[in-house]
């Protein structure tokens, strides 16, 4: 009797290869409140995994899995870079958050974060807000990002554009010798949450800044601000941010836009944003290297938003969030001087210092190792 032969590695199993740098990825599916989420756990070793979840009208599953397997992994270094015991991890519902949304929706997502036992704590992201949030934790205790009505630190955007102007000053300071704000010009693109915040107090320190944006009344807003303010603003259409005579290129809308296409427009001495995973790939923190241009790893820039919902889960203390926050800036700088001395691109020596923190701290013991209880989950909001 002959032997079956054994199965060969069909295109199914192209899947597990995607996922094989990820502990666990978990798709989502409720029929009866049209919810189709993907929930990605890139690495827990520092702590359990924390991550935004966005809703976005992704025009494929794999799109989507693109998506959140790049974004936890991209958390998993934010949270080491931030000094925050917990580990990547990210979330994406498909579909139109103008359209799409429900409390039932939500509530759905809520019940399978709940059923990761306290692996996954999730929030607001791109496409969602906190009051979806107060709709899930109906169904979970294992979110943070939430109104302080509700236990939470209230909005992250703002902890998140002061880390932002601290990268600024940080790179100023390598770059110019200096840390003022309002003695370089910028452009500036995207005025969502966090844009806006930064272009603010870039005005209010007296910067003179370009900007662009989708958003006609975000425009108006700006202006109204400099209005106020001893800088000044000029809008210039989306296609031209790129090539704008600016000291420094402000990123707070999509990711990717340091590409092929864009680096040979930059004229500016530096890059220091909010947008996630701003190089699209990379090589192209390779070519900013070898044009001259410093680039300021986005997921140490961004972190300050991080560092709030992180610190919900010791009690809501602003001074003590606005205090971590604050060391965004040593860390800039002491990236720039590894790369500066190694020779390595300013991701490159950013990443290194992470996975350095990641082993050291594998070897603790760490007390947020087990699954948490916040401080808000003895309340019956149900």
């Amino acid at each position: 009797m002959m032997l079956a032969e054994k199965p060969s590695i069909t295109k199914e199993f192209e899947l597990f290869d995607r996922m094989s740098e990820h502990e666990q990825v978990v798709f989502c599916n409720d029929p009866s409140t049209g919810l189709r989420a993907i929930i990605a756990i890139h690495n827990t070793t520092l702590g359990p995994a924390l991550g935004g979840c966005r809703m976005h009208p992704y025009a494929s599953m794999e799109e989507a899995l693109e998506d959140v397997l790049r974004l936890s992994k991209g958390m998993t270094y934010k949270c080491a870079a931030a000094d925050v015991d917990f580990g990547g991890g990210k979330a994406v519902i498909i579909g139109d958050p103008k359209t799409d949304k429900s409390p039932e929706l939500f509530r759905a997502f809520g019940q399978f974060v709940n059923s990761l036992g306290g692996r996954f704590y999730t929030g607001t992201d791109m496409g969602t807000t906190m009051d979806d949030f107060i709709h899930a934790m109906k169904e979970t205790n294992f979110i943070n990002g939430l109104p302080e009505a509700y236990g939470g630190g209230g909005d992250s955007s703002i902890p998140t554009a002061e880390g932002v102007l601290y990268g600024i000053k940080a790179t100023n300071q390598f770059a110019f010798g200096h840390d003022e704000l309002g003695q370089q010009i910028y452009s500036i693109q995207g005025l969502g949450k966090v844009g806006f915040k930064v272009a603010s107090g870039l005005l209010e320190a007296g910067a003179r800044i370009y900007v662009t944006d989708i958003n006609e009344e975000r425009l108006r807003a700006i202006e109204e601000v400099a209005g106020r303010t001893t800088g000044s603003v000029q809008i210039v259409a989306s296609e031209d941010i790129y090539s704008q005579e600016a000291d420094l290129f402000i990123p707070c809308a999509f990711g990717g836009i340091i590409n092929d296409a864009t680096i040979p427009q930059f004229k500016v001495k530096a890059i220091v944003g909010s947008a996630n995973n701003q190089l699209l790939d990379d090589r192209h923190g390779k070519q900013l290297r070898d044009k001259g241009i410093l680039y300021a790893p986005d997921y140490i820039v961004n972190s300050g938003g991080l560092i709030q919902v992180a610190d919900e889960l010791y009690g809501i203390n602003h001074e003590r969030v606005l205090a971590k926050t604050k060391h965004i800036y040593d860390a800039i700088l002491e990236v720039y001087k590894e790369a500066e001395y190694t020779g390595k691109t300013t991701e490159e020596s950013a990443n290194a210092m992470c996975e350095r923190r990641i082993a050291d701290r594998g070897k603790r013991n760490n007390f947020y190792s087990a699954p948490m209880k916040p401080k808000w989950a003895i309340r019956n909001l149900s």
